[in-house]
């Protein structure tokens, strides 16, 4: 059948075509302008946060957990990019490295023995009661730790052996460098619990916890009160399996 044609001599059907494609042209122009003024909206709104911790002497404190989660009200929070969803929690010359893990709940956590001896490491806490029977190199698969809370590490064969795992539902979190300090960009304006933890730290819980208001790049520093423990705390506890 052949084509009706309008009064410009062009065939009606082809010149809806081109109406819809125009229109289709601008609704994709306009939701890409839609989606750059989102995102540039979302970067303009995000800070940087510095999280400092020093000992009552004034000196830097590393390997401290520091946890930031939004408070009532605040934007929902992306994933966190620190949160990789695996990570790992070596053995080398006697010794978890690092001590300290802080992780996001879900992730799963590879055990090397890259030691010249052979391990047996195993946890008693409530947040992840597991034992890995005494191997050296990659023998045992990854554990997942699908609770939150703080898991405490040791060796069957060397008591002198500790390490800890912090497994936290924060979307921001990470440990403090040589310097004490912890850097975590990106983080969405708004206002947030900032709590830090370290099996040295000996001040009351009360004291390691507070709000903290993100608008542009904040720092937020903590000096404790009490001296740093000589020896971590707590520590595994064989007697505390149920077998």
């Amino acid at each position: 059948m052949p084509h009706v044609k309008s009064a410009l001599g062009r065939p009606f059907g082809r010149l809806c075509q081109t109406g819809i494609q125009v229109a289709l042209r601008r609704r994709a122009t306009a939701t890409c302008v839609t989606f750059a003024a989102l995102a540039c909206s979302l970067i303009c709104r995000a800070g940087e946060l510095t999280i400092s911790v020093v000992d009552r002497d004034g000196h830097a404190v590393a390997d401290v957990v520091a946890t930031v989660t939004p408070s009532a009200g605040a934007p929902p929070a992306a994933a966190a990019a620190a949160d990789p969803k695996s990570s790992v929690m070596d053995q080398r010359d006697l010794a978890f490295l690092p001590r300290v893990l802080v992780i996001g709940v879900g992730t799963r956590v590879d055990f090397p023995n890259n030691d010249t001896v052979s391990h047996q490491v195993y946890s008693f806490s409530p947040a992840k009661r597991f034992q890995l029977p005494l191997y050296k190199g990659e023998f045992h698969p990854p554990v997942t730790f699908d609770q939150p809370g703080l898991v405490v590490l040791g060796c069957n064969i060397h008591d002198s052996m500790v390490g800890y795992i912090y497994v936290t539902p924060a979307p921001y979190f990470g440990t403090t460098t040589a310097a004490g300090r912890l850097t975590l960009p990106r983080v969405p304006k708004g206002d947030y619990q900032v709590t830090i933890w370290s099996p040295f730290i000996a001040d009351a819980p009360g004291s390691l916890s507070r709000t903290v208001h993100v608008e542009g790049d904040e720092t937020t520093s903590f000096a404790l009160a009490a001296a740093l423990r000589t020896r971590p705390e707590p520590r595994p506890r064989r007697r505390d399996w149920e077998y």
